[in-house]
């Protein structure tokens, strides 16, 4: 796929200020600039990403600052929303030309129609090639929306804004929800990309495609030249560096303590003695009382100098630890989730989904670690919703024979109105509320930060609220259903993720088209969701 190439462009931000209704600040005197080539965004879920290509896309209005670019900006929302009634040309923006070039040639010349045709006569031709790039060559111009997969719209939405040849481009999360093979073609259209690109993902393959990236982190940016295989490399020899600072920041504080107090009895023995020989009376007492403040006063400024450098010490310690990043993780070692080797949690006998697919006879046995994958559209998330009950199967039956828990895609397991602690007494209802907040503890909700209603969450906060939710459940859960899990969430949240499902004991199903995440939770089984259920092989990595 290729695009005409862009006139030079950048985008500048100054003195930035946005905060939300209720007064939560965001961004305070940011600056940002941008320059042509790809742009990877990263940043801990909450930091204002989002929030800033929203901003930049014109949706959001500062309260401070400026945004300048010039042409044109498409941007592609984390959450899209289509009229699932409008056909395929209206969702791409050439639904009037379109019109008005086949009225031109049913005879209709009319200014008004050469007026809308413009010079866009190629506009069948360019949108179906574009179509085609994106992988959606099945997908005719008078189709309505309603026909098309989740994946397929995205694609069908990014397809518009390739027709729309913009010149700053900025995707928000656009692998969530693409198979492999959408992803592919994503990925081809990034690539191909010739103005300015910003990228919020957390799709490490998509990352390494960029030019540069930018890390949003306590309301600055700091730039890294290279893909994110690149940044990680560079971040870990800063974080070794740090680490090396702080040991050597406390082993300093330990020996200006050490130094004080030496010097605290160095300057107390000194006095003691002077005091000793003015009662022996060998000192006259004019002079003794001279020497006595003297040494006072020396005592003084010496002690003065041992806390100057003990403070001094500390502020360094503080610049050092400031500078090594947080690494905390889930824990989820909890009793009773574990499944003893061979148990068979779930039975699946002649299931059939409502949409056709089936699973003839397939099984669940003891702690295994199950891929589902699939195109999108194959009924992943069907299937997941049907073994819940969810869902009524068209025939057959699933049955669980263990307490199960399923965490969807869209997250909708917490009450938004409630606090997190208040939301895991819902499911453990005869938990006391202090075992509770111990146990959320573990999933890094302290003190009050448990009391956070669950509706002001970041994404990242929201999903390990909802995986804590289930997790303290009552009974605990020894099957446990993730639907595309990583989905908006950000490296942090990733390897948070990951360490959390190590440390599980029982049964796993994920349905994800993540495959380094998959390969990181040691899936032990891979099975494909096509018109019926079969057992898989691991896919290959695909080569960007």
């Amino acid at each position: 796929m290729s695009f005409p190439q862009s006139p030079t462009t950048s985008v500048v931000i100054t003195g930035l200020g946005f905060a939300w209704a209720d007064g939560t600040p965001v961004f305070d005197g940011f600056d940002l600039a941008l320059g042509p080539g790809r742009t990877g965004l990263i940043g801990l879920n909450g930091a204002g990403k989002s929030t800033l290509l929203r901003i930049i896309a014109g949706e959001l209005a500062p309260a401070a600052g400026s945004v300048h670019f010039e042409g044109e900006v498409g941007y592609l929302p984390q959450t899209l929303t289509l009229d699932t009634g409008a056909r395929v040309d209206e969702a791409l923006g050439i639904a009037a030309t379109r019109r008005a070039l086949h009225a031109i040639e049913a005879g209709e010349a009319t200014e008004e129609n050469f007026t809308i045709v413009g010079d866009d006569w190629d506009v069948e031709e360019r949108a179906r090639a574009t179509l085609d790039g994106l992988g959606l060559e099945r997908i005719g111009l008078d189709r309505t929306i309603g026909e098309v997969s989740g994946g397929e719209s995205v694609l069908l939405r990014l397809a518009a804004l390739l027709l729309q040849r913009p010149d700053v481009l900025l995707l928000d999360e656009p692998t969530n929800n693409l198979d492999r093979e959408a992803r592919k073609h994503l990925y081809a259209a990034v690539q191909s990309w010739p103005g300015v690109m910003v990228v919020v993902s957390h799709d490490r393959e998509l990352l390494d495609l960029v030019d540069r990236i930018a890390d949003l982190r306590d309301g600055e940016v700091r730039h890294y030249g290279g893909n994110f295989t690149a940044y990680e490399e560079i971040l870990e020899a800063e974080q070794e560096a740090a680490e090396r600072m702080v040991r050597a920041a406390k082993a300093d504080v330990k020996r200006q303590k050490r130094d004080l107090v030496e010097a605290h009895d160095k300057i107390a023995g000194r006095l003691a003695r002077g005091q000793r020989a003015q009662d022996a009376g060998g000192i006259p007492k004019i002079v003794a009382g001279g020497k006595k403040r003297a040494a006072q006063v020396s005592a003084g400024k010496h002690r003065l100098l041992h806390e100057d450098r003990l403070q001094g010490a500390k502020e360094r310690l503080d610049e050092a630890e400031q500078a090594v990043r947080d690494a905390k993780e889930i824990r989820v070692d909890l009793p009773y989730t574990a499944v003893p080797a061979g148990r068979t949690v779930l039975s699946l006998r002649e299931l059939e989904l409502q949409h056709g697919t089936r699973a003839e006879a397939f099984d669940v046995r003891g702690p295994e670690r199950i891929a589902l994958t699939g195109r999108n559209g194959a009924g992943k998330s069907t299937l997941l919703r049907t073994i819940t009950g969810e869902l009524a199967p068209a025939a057959g039956t699933a049955e669980a024979h263990v307490p199960l828990r399923y965490l969807p895609q869209r997250l909708d397991v917490l009450d938004p109105e409630l606090t997190i602690v208040e939301n895991v007494a819902r499911l453990a209802p005869g938990t006391p509320q202090q075992q509770i907040r111990n146990r959320l503890a573990r999933f890094l909700f302290r003190g009050q930060r448990a009391n956070q209603l669950a509706g002001t969450l970041s994404g990242g906060e929201r999903f390990r609220a909802s995986l804590a939710a289930l997790m303290l459940a009552e009974p605990a859960p020894q099957l446990l259903m993730l639907d595309e899990p990583t989905n908006n969430l950000d490296m942090a949240s990733v390897k948070q993720l990951v360490a959390a499902l190590a440390a599980f004991q029982g049964a796993l199903i994920v349905a994800s088209h993540d495959l380094r995440f998959l390969e990181e939770i040691g899936i032990t089984r891979w099975v494909e969701l096509d018109g019926e259920l079969r057992e898989g092989a691991e896919p290959e990595p695909e080569s960007a």
